[in-house]
């Protein structure tokens, strides 16, 4: 029986506001390339799919500055490639200062899905808990945004001290929900990070591709949103 359900927690809890495809298409714009926001959208989420294979291979606490810096260049030329614009690294490097400069304080809001989802399963008396790979200042924004009354945990890679895939983050997750693997599903929107990781561990995964770009994924529960989370709950 399923006691525990762990959230991952960018796209799939959370998305950036403004939106990243908004804030892209308009450096785009400014730069004189005419991209649609549908189109940056999915250009982000196949560009996110290779950031975080690599990532899964070295996470970003494992390089260096310098290494770290070239893992966000080349994402934001892989972001460009996809949208249909043969990029160097310099335009690359252009695009992704402008975006810093016009979003200096990064703040994130919560998926419509979310409060009725994590509601109606505190309701069904789960324990939900959140696992993410932000190192700091969790806590505070899932408090900002009304979501800490419904999480009965939550476990940042800097808390843990390990990052999604490894085992040491979700063993840690565990521990704080005092419940077995067999009695526990992970939520999340990364294949390697979120579903090899919580199997690894004997954790049921749900795949969530809120932007239908996984079809591939059918090696798992796969869903669109967080509605159709509690028909896997049973």
């Amino acid at each position: 029986m399923i006691k525990a359900v762990f959230f991952d927690w960018f796209s799939t809890l959370a998305h950036y506001d403004p939106p990243r495809e908004q804030l892209q298409a308009q450096v785009l714009k400014e730069l004189g390339f005419n991209v649609s926001q549908p189109v940056m959208q999915r250009a982000l989420v196949l560009a996110d799919k290779t950031l975080y294979a690599e990532l899964a291979e070295v996470s970003m606490r494992n390089r260096t500055p310098e290494e770290r810096m070239q893992v966000y260049l080349h994402h934001q030329q892989s972001i460009l490639n996809n949208a249909g614009i043969d990029s160097s690294i310099e335009l690359a490097e252009k695009t992704m200062r402008r975006a810093r400069e016009l979003n200096v304080s990064p703040r994130f809001a919560l998926f419509d899905d979310v409060i009725p989802t994590v509601k109606l399963l505190k309701e069904r008396q789960f324990i939900i808990g959140l696992l993410t790979n932000i190192h700091r200042g969790i806590n505070d924004i899932c408090k900002e945004l009304g979501l800490e009354p419904f999480m009965d945990f939550i476990v940042s890679s800097g808390e843990a001290g390990a990052d999604k895939p490894d085992p040491a983050i979700f063993r840690f997750a565990l521990e704080r929900a005092n419940v077995d693997p067999a009695e526990t599903v992970h939520v999340g929107d990364q294949y390697l990070q979120d579903v090899i990781g919580a199997r690894n561990v004997g954790i049921t995964p749900v795949f969530i591709d809120r932007f239908d770009v996984s079809s591939e994924v059918t090696d798992c529960a796969r869903i669109r949103d967080l509605t159709e989370l509690p028909a896997y709950l049973d």
